[in-house]
């Protein structure tokens, strides 16, 4: 874990809020930093700045966002991008579709902010 990075509780959720200028995670190696660090921490979650990933994540063909978000899943732990994708997305409509369907699961979230994680997290009542 990083100096600036910060571990905090949103809705009973441990996060691992990851600060905006560390390591960019550009591949496999660099998320499983990132995983075991969340692991030390004994976070749930992981909270990415859009700064911390590189280009090639934003270009599914790469490769890079699948492998990424794929050792996230082994791991059993979620990830969120925090920040504004919209430059990317409206370069492509394969990320579009795939940040779109992010949203609908409970692994992976593109959220522009970090109010909105919260309300992501916030359990629901009903």
């Amino acid at each position: 874990m990083t100096a600036t990075d910060t571990l905090v509780t949103l809705h009973d959720t441990r996060v691992l809020r990851c600060a905006a200028d560390g390591p960019v995670i550009d591949g496999e190696s660099a998320a499983l930093d990132l995983i075991g660090d969340a692991y030390g921490q004994d976070a749930q979650l992981v909270a990415v700045p859009v700064e911390r990933l590189g280009e090639a994540f934003f270009q599914l063909r790469s490769g890079v966002a699948g492998a990424v978000v794929q050792k996230f899943v082994n791991y059993r732990l979620r990830l969120a991008v925090v920040g504004d994708v919209s430059r990317h997305v409206a370069d492509s409509p394969a990320l579009r579709d795939f940040v779109y369907e992010a949203g609908q699961g409970r692994q992976l979230w593109f959220v522009p902010d970090e109010e909105a994680l919260a309300e992501r997290l916030r359990p629901t009542t009903g």
